[in-house]
């Protein structure tokens, strides 16, 4: 996670993700998708349409059809099940329930975030068609965002992510994993290079 985008971008990006108005400002827009006017923290619920590590920005599309951009830091909070997580863990799709509060420079900041309903719990259903054994080497390991990178042959290395609410078996196995180690486990592609874990094998 990087510097927080400038103003000026932030600007642009709310206008790029639909969150701009034809006339108002920010003030403007805060009041009407998170009702209500005033500096302190106010909550705003959605779901998340994308997710901006690099300059640490998330876009939150509300019921209305509108979507808010929104800055975070490293203290900003998932939580899922009564567990925390990184922001980084959250995928598009997944329903939130976001805390915002207005900064001097009038862009928004949210410290805490709540995962409602996690994207993979509605798209799969429970089912396991999307499920694939995979194995390989470990390469590399980010305690801190609970992934992993795992060279499956031929050169490709793929980054797998712990799910929301592991089995306190897969967090043990994920916290004993060391580089060289060899794994197996089920999971599901999310795109070409990253995986989230199902369950160690």
């Amino acid at each position: 996670m990087n510097k927080f985008i400038r103003t000026a971008a932030l600007a642009a990006s709310l206008c790029t993700l639909g969150a701009c108005q034809s006339a108002g400002g920010l003030g403007e827009i805060l009041g009407s998708v998170l009702g209500g006017t005033g500096g302190g923290a106010q909550q705003v619920s959605g779901s998340v349409s994308t997710l901006d590590t690099r300059n640490q920005q998330i876009g939150i599309r509300q019921s209305n059809g509108q979507t808010l951009a929104v800055n975070y830091d490293a203290n900003t909070k998932v939580v899922y099940q009564s567990r925390v997580y990184a922001v980084s863990n959250l995928d598009q799709g997944d329903q939130v329930v976001a805390r915002i509060t207005t900064t001097q420079n009038n862009t928004y900041y949210t410290d805490s975030i709540t995962v409602t309903q996690s994207v993979t719990t509605t798209t799969s259903n429970g089912t396991v068609e999307n499920q694939q054994l995979l194995n390989g080497t470990v390469y590399s390991i980010d305690r801190t965002n609970g992934t992993f990178v795992v060279d499956i042959g031929s050169g490709t290395r793929i980054t797998v992510s712990m799910p929301y609410g592991a089995r306190s078996t897969d967090v043990q196995t994920f916290n004993n994993l060391r580089n060289g180690q060899n794994v197996r486990f089920y999971g599901v592609y999310l795109n070409t290079s990253r995986v989230e874990l199902r369950q160690f094998y």
